[in-house]
């Protein structure tokens, strides 16, 4: 055998690294191809199509008619006389009818004190305790989830038996006009009192979210760094940022007071409530369209609050989204 020369030693080196580097070639190119043509994983995965869901619509439909139906068919009830047609006196007579718009502005009333004296309650007790006292939360749970346990017919025993106590016992004493105060037919703070214990509830559900969601120990404490005071603070740095919870907090206070009936038609008292309920045995068709008009006002006056806790939250975050930008 002939011995080989450097020269031919060093161009089959060559030839074997440019055969390597065509079999690389050859394999990526492969691994192209069958990405293009489909039978890769991705490809697979972009060519399923998504099933329809038709469940979710058969759902929301079922929903829809569960809400919507029945409120049609008091409807029709109210506008549909046998013998005589279709006719609107249901309606008509309504804003006339005695008792009507007086029952209206109580409940209203008694919703708008309540939700200002749950809120003036749970804020600064609530605050207190996320800043100063962690521990005590579990003993503030549990005081304002007490009236969950208690029934309302119980509550109601409890203060008629109170209001019968105070004028046997305090005659004599300045506390007994107190006690006549209370029971003022035409505002009864007495009913104030009891729907501010119902509410308690709802109104520490709904803080608590969003004291939880925001830090409030530091922004108390930068604020406080700042110079500014106690009502300051919780007027200015507080409130705005729990504008969401204070809307939830009121909205579901307004729909506990505008449809609360056993305790004030166990008083003695005619808020909206109790009103439909009296008139719905001599006038059945009034009293039907009297709870439709009254869903209705109370869905816009919810959907009001819940306006006022979303609207300026994010009409202040778009200048904070535009001063971030760069000029």
């Amino acid at each position: 055998m002939a011995a080989m020369t450097p020269t031919s030693r060093y161009t089959e080196g060559a030839e074997t690294r440019q055969d390597a580097r065509d079999a690389q070639v050859a394999r990526g190119s492969q691994d192209v191809q069958g990405t293009g043509t489909g039978t890769g994983a991705p490809a697979r995965a972009t060519a399923r199509r998504p099933r329809p869901r038709i469940w979710r619509g058969a759902v929301l439909a079922l929903a829809g008619a569960y809400f919507i139906v029945p409120l049609v068919a008091s409807f029709v009830f109210t506008v549909h006389v046998p013998g005589r047609g279709i006719t609107f006196e249901a309606y008509t007579e309504l804003l006339s009818a005695d008792g009507f718009t007086e029952s209206l502005l109580l409940s209203l009333g008694l919703a708008a004190a309540t939700i200002a004296l749950s809120l003036l309650l749970a804020v600064p007790a609530l605050v207190a305790v996320r800043i100063g006292s962690p521990r005590l939360r579990p003993v503030v749970e549990v005081m304002c989830m007490l009236p969950l346990v208690v029934p309302p017919i119980a509550l109601v025993t409890g203060i008629t038996t109170v209001l019968r106590w105070g004028p046997d016992h305090l005659s004599r004493t300045p506390l007994y006009q107190t006690f006549i105060a209370v029971q003022n037919e035409n505002f009864p703070v007495v009913l104030v009192l009891a729907y501010t214990v119902l509410a308690l509830p709802f109104v520490y559900r709904s803080l608590d979210a969003g004291l939880r969601a925001v830090d409030v120990p530091t922004l108390v404490e930068a604020a406080r760094s700042c110079g500014a005071s106690w009502p300051y603070v919780v007027l200015r740095v507080l409130l705005p940022n729990l504008r969401a919870s204070l809307a939830g907090a009121g909205f579901l206070t307004l729909a506990l007071v505008l449809g609360e009936f056993t305790i004030a038609s166990l008083l003695g008292f005619r808020p909206f409530a109790v009103w439909i309920v009296s008139i719905s045995g001599a006038q059945a068709r009034m009293s039907v369209a009297v709870s439709i008009l009254s869903l209705l006002i109370t869905w816009l006056l919810l959907i009001a609050l819940s306006r006022a806790g979303t609207t300026p939250s994010t009409a202040a975050a778009a200048p904070a989204t535009t001063s971030r930008k760069e000029p």
